[in-house]
């Protein structure tokens, strides 16, 4: 299969780019660095550059969103919508937009997170742009043009990641970030649609 892989910079993309590589599919990255291509998923308009070039796909994996962490008492209006356009809207848009350039057979992998369902303290803007997604693949997935599909995975905080997010995650379990990459095998290949997997 033909993917686009956005975000494959960061530890869940590396991961899922290694392993889509093992399964002989062939991989384009799109990021704001050190990608095949050049796209930021908080711009319609460079999403919209990036479909252009790649011209049609097989499936769209998304392993980026970036949100603000800061206390509920000091978010302002600025943070509550880079969160959501950081993370919720930019995944919708890739999926607007790519409805003309994903096969008739082919799907979407969205990223959210364990704070949908688990918050912690700072994760207000997290927990809202998660819980978004979540629901939008839940409605996207019985309104897809012919036998498209869409699915996101949900993990917890990575075993790799604990250097950076042990105290904010203290108490979680961890587990290692090829499981969420396999979670994405799972979306792409096989044919389930509507779906949140949770990688716990």
């Amino acid at each position: 299969m033909k993917i686009l892989l956005i975000g494959a910079n960061g530890t869940l993309g590396r991961a899922v780019h290694a392993v889509l590589l093992q399964r002989g599919h062939e991989v384009i990255t799109a990021s704001r660095r050190d990608s095949d291509l050049y796209v930021d998923i908080t711009d319609p308009a460079s999403i919209g550059a990036l479909y252009e070039r790649v011209e049609s796909v097989d499936a769209v994996a998304c392993a980026a969103g970036p949100v603000p962490w800061r206390p509920l008492a000091e978010l302002d209006l600025r943070d509550i919508r880079d969160g959501l356009e950081g993370k919720a809207v930019s995944q919708v848009e890739l999926v607007r937009q790519g409805l003309r350039h994903v096969a008739e057979d082919g799907s979407y992998t969205l990223v959210t997170g364990i704070l949908a369902r688990d918050p912690i303290r700072t994760g207000a803007v997290a927990s809202l742009a998660n819980g978004a997604v979540e629901a939008f693949v839940r409605a996207a997935a019985i309104e897809l043009p012919g036998r498209q599909r869409i699915n996101a995975v949900s993990p917890t905080v990575f075993e790799e990641s604990l250097p950076e997010y042990d105290a904010a995650f203290a108490g979680f379990d961890a587990v290692p970030v090829r499981r969420a990459a396999a979670a994405y095998i799972r979306s792409i290949e096989g044919h389930q649609t509507g779906q949140v997997y949770r990688v716990e």
